[in-house]
């Protein structure tokens, strides 16, 4: 059973054929998506006191992590955001952990025992901990998630992120400080 003229003509790929700006834009949105945007500023000063206890049991404290570079990341998982930059933290941390480099995610959520269900079935293995009491507003105040701030060896805030990082943005951000 043929399909008549007319609805064979609807349902052409002709018909539905996308011009350069319908491409153009669909591009942008795909760069976007894998490229998100990020607001990158210069800080240069002290990091504040940080004490926390990871999912692990194990106690940091950021005085202790001096001479690394050290990312410090508020997220939760509701971000969607977060939940995106997630996978490239992940390969970043596995790749330099062991070349003087560490991480703190700060999870915002109210319930620990979701954060905790999150990460194992993620199988994230970065250090994790709940975000004590005042201690985005002593990092200067987190407006938005996710926020990241790059620390150097010598304890001082240098980069503030204001949105998502990935693989590369990191690289570009932390091997300098290692370097140094």
């Amino acid at each position: 059973m043929a399909l008549p003229q007319r609805l064979r003509e609807w349902f052409s790929w002709k018909r539905w054929r996308p011009d350069v700006w319908t491409l153009l834009l669909v591009g942008a949105i795909a760069y976007v998506w894998f490229r998100p945007p990020a607001w990158i500023s210069e800080e240069w000063r002290d990091a504040p006191k940080l004490q926390v206890t990871l999912f692990d049991g194990r106690r940091v404290d950021l005085e202790q992590l001096r001479g690394k570079v050290v990312l410090v990341n508020f997220w939760a998982t509701w971000c969607p955001y977060c939940r995106h930059e997630m996978p490239a933290m992940e390969s970043f941390y596995r790749d330099y952990q062991g070349k003087g480099f560490e991480m703190l995610a700060l999870s915002q959520d109210d319930d620990i025992g979701k954060v905790a269900a999150f990460m194992a079935k993620e199988a994230y293995h970065f250090p994790v901990a709940m975000e004590p009491a005042g201690v985005a507003a002593a990092f200067g105040g987190v407006s938005r998630l996710p926020t990241s701030f790059v620390i150097d060896k010598q304890g001082r805030i240098r980069k503030k992120i204001s949105g998502q990082v990935y693989y590369a943005r990191l690289k570009d951000l932390v091997e300098p400080l290692l370097a140094e």
